[in-house]
């Protein structure tokens, strides 16, 4: 059935396409908003149920969600931090109660003082003029560290001029194997969790068979704690559509789409300026003359769910279907996209590619170490003395970046969570057993991941953590697979009765329930959920012992 749907879908195509008509349509608060529905799935030959049940996935687009006026972040980095609830008090000044919602996350991390309203991202400043911030009619842009230990950084560089930036694409479209080979050079990993190799995901796309084939950012990965797609995203959006134009040149692939998370919503607008500003120079879009080849985006922005972070939920998001994930194989390099060979990658791995190109694949590998090449995007939340974001050699010391990079903790720090919700929780007596590196990391049993870093104060209950990852995975699941819905839910009841009423979990019904979302889960929302579960438990044993029996 999803073939079939899918096929529909790609009929349809992206001017606009199913996902952003059923958006438009159950984003407003209208009687007739299911007639509209209605309406999208007649003129697509898409059932009704198939309609409803994707509009109904989305935080943005639920009823609740429209009733409310702001939203205030709830993401990890902001819960540890202690600032939610003065947040809140202040906003309970303009607005009732039943008009403030939550929403994860806003990429804040650093500052841990922003909230949303009227479409923007606010920031909150200690005795600032609440009702006047509000008014403002443009955010105000977010102040916080950068800095790198690389002498010639790949990713912080200022673009310059665009034509100059991007008369690179003109050398290597005549010489498309000289481009394949300094990315092969450099060793090029995902930077978006599981550090898989760029250059086969490329190859493999290259050597699919398609008439036609695409070029996706997914710029929705919204780890708590991460901010550097944000900043990538709104900084340097140059450098990750030159990256997916020089994948398409590579791959055959003629059209990119950028989906940006629904909380990006300023990365949304730079996105979007940034490629009318490459139609408007002729290097992207219908009549390009600057490359020798022409290449079309299109910018997607998500309508709340964290899951679409994950590759192929976000492929069927922008199908118009429900963002379920796929089972795989096949892979999305082979079958991706309205079923077409798809070149998938996060924000971070696009930007580095004009690096490559200009310096040389053995110059990036150069940056970091043998297996772990090249520079890492380090955020760093607000519970250090420099809170922000840091391009690290791969093989840095880990101390070295927390206390000379980042000035070291405000506060008693016990633990740091390093990779997201479902990185691995490094008790602050570990950091200097660390490098900055995929191999470390999962050496010592923890997961790089984002590389976003938050910070669990000594006063922290580490419990209260885990606690709020079981309803963070319970509240973003997708549902499809059992042990992830079920065991995120269950695990969410048993932590909540231990908490509130003083109840013991059975430890060994607990280890068997992480074994479960280990084993059984469709992707890494539930089976990466027990890594930082089980690092709680092992390094912390003391401190939650009276919650076990």
């Amino acid at each position: 059935m999803s073939k079939n749907l899918r096929g529909l879908s790609g009929r349809k195509g992206l001017n606009p396409g199913i996902f952003q008509e059923i958006a438009e349509a159950a984003g407003n608060i209208r009687t007739d908003s299911h007639e509209i529905l209605n309406e999208i799935a007649e003129r697509n030959l898409v059932g009704k149920s198939s309609v409803l049940g994707a509009s109904t996935f989305y935080e943005f687009l639920r009823e609740e969600h429209l009733s409310k006026k702001v939203f205030i972040c709830n993401g990890t980095a902001c819960l540890t931090s202690g600032k939610q609830k003065k947040l809140k008090d202040e906003l309970l000044g303009l607005f009732r109660e039943d008009e403030i919602g939550t929403v994860t996350c806003l990429g804040h991390c650093h500052s841990n003082n922003a909230f949303m309203y009227d479409h923007k991202t606010v920031i909150y400043e200690k005795n600032a003029d609440l009702k006047k911030l509000l008014n403002q009619p443009d955010p105000a842009k977010p102040v916080f560290f950068t800095g790198t230990n690389a002498g010639n950084p790949a990713l912080l560089g200022e673009t310059g001029d665009i034509y100059e930036y991007y008369r690179i694409l003109t050398d290597y479209s005549g010489d498309i194997e000289k481009a394949i080979e300094e990315i092969f050079k450099s060793g090029l990993r995902g930077r978006g969790g599981a550090g898989f190799s760029f250059s086969a995901k490329k190859q493999a796309s290259r050597a699919a068979e398609g008439l036609r084939k695409y070029v996706v950012c997914n710029a929705d990965e919204g780890d708590p704690g991460a901010f550097s797609d944000k900043w990538l995203l709104e900084e340097r959006p140059h450098s990750v559509l030159f990256g997916m134009m020089v994948s398409g040149m590579i791959t055959g692939a003629d059209t990119g789409i950028v989906y940006i998370r629904g909380e990006y919503p300023e990365s949304v607008e730079s996105v979007r300026k940034a490629v009318r500003d490459l139609e408007d120079a002729g290097l992207a879009g219908a009549g390009c003359r600057g490359a020798g080849f022409c290449f079309e985006f299109h910018v997607v922005e998500g309508m709340g769910a964290y899951i679409c972070g994950e590759e192929t939920s976000l492929l069927n998001s922008i199908e118009g279907l429900r963002p379920e994930v796929r089972t795989r194989p096949p892979f999305p390099a082979t079958y991706g996209l309205f079923g077409k060979p798809t070149i998938l990658s996060n924000v971070e791995t696009f930007a580095n590619i004009r690096y490559i190109l200009k310096e040389g694949g053995e110059a990036y590998a150069a940056l970091g170490t043998e297996k772990s090449p090249g520079t890492k995007l380090v955020s760093l939340d607000g519970g250090f003395n420099k809170p922000g974001l840091y391009e690290i050699k791969m093989g840095t010391p880990l101390g070295l970046v927390f206390n000379e990079l980042g000035g070291g903790t405000k506060y008693p720090v016990k633990a740091f969570q390093i990779g997201g919700p479902l990185g691995g929780i490094v008790p602050a007596s570990l950091v200097n057993n660390l490098t900055l590196d995929f191999e470390s990391f999962s050496r010592e049993g923890f997961l790089l991941g984002h590389a976003g870093v938050v910070s669990i104060p000594e006063t922290f209950p580490i419990i209260d953590f885990l606690k709020h990852l079981f309803e963070f995975t319970s509240a973003e699941s997708c549902g499809k697979c059992f042990p992830c819905r079920i065991g995120s839910k269950r695990g969410t009841e048993l932590l909540s009765a231990a908490v509130n009423d003083g109840g013991k979990i059975d430890i060994q019904l607990f280890d068997d329930l992480l074994e479960t979302m280990q084993l059984g889960s469709l992707c890494a929302l539930g089976g990466g959920l027990p890594l930082p579960v089980r690092n709680a438990m092992k390094y912390f044993e003391a401190e939650l012992s009276g919650f076990f029996r």
